[in-house]
């Protein structure tokens, strides 16, 4: 599966980041063959992970993000076995270590705040090794390009990225693919 998620980077790197349920038809609909899916409730899951199947869409449910489920091994064991998503994102690494653990593919989402942070995202993907890891804010080449020079993983640069300017330079400093909640560059 891992090949999968790569190739379909490497096709098209701009991932669909849907924030609203409502958005997620303009996600399937664009050319993006990933989705990252930042909103959801026990109640819509697996209908939103099903049409993007049907649409031979990759999905990814970021689990911190998802209403009604607790933040634990048996709500995993329960999104992978009946929700069945190609993966999930998630900034704890005790639940990506138990994604991996079912099979899932893993996206580790850090949040680069201060050079301090940038040694400990180094240390903890080499630690949980995630399928990629996905860097926030994604408008710092300098930072894309030293991580993704430190890691032997995909990079996917996210957060803030409002324009193409920003996509080209989030891929030329190293990034493979470039998570974005506007909808505009979804195409």
């Amino acid at each position: 599966m891992n090949v999968i998620f790569t190739k379909s980077l490497k096709n098209k790197s701009t991932i669909a980041g849907v924030k609203d349920i409502n958005d997620l038809d303009k996600a399937l609909e664009s050319d993006c063959e990933i989705i990252f899916l930042l909103c959801g409730t026990i109640f819509n899951l697996k209908e939103s992970v099903n049409k993007a199947k049907e649409k031979k869409k990759l999905i990814f449910i970021h689990v911190d993000l998802v209403e009604g489920f607790s933040r634990d091994s048996v709500a995993l064991k329960y999104i992978s076995e009946e929700i069945k998503p190609d993966g999930i994102i998630s900034t704890k690494n005790n639940l990506l270590k138990v994604a991996k653990s079912l099979g899932m593919l893993t996206v580790q989402r850090i949040f680069i705040i201060d050079s301090l942070s940038i040694g400990t995202a180094i240390k903890a993907s080499q630690t949980i090794n995630p399928d990629a890891v996905e860097i926030m804010p994604g408008i710092m080449p300098r930072i894309t390009k030293q991580l993704s020079s430190s890691l032997d993983i995909p990079v996917i640069a996210g957060g803030l990225i409002s324009t193409e300017e920003e996509i080209r330079l989030a891929l030329e400093s190293g990034a493979l693919g470039v998570s974005t909640s506007s909808k505009d560059l979804w195409r």
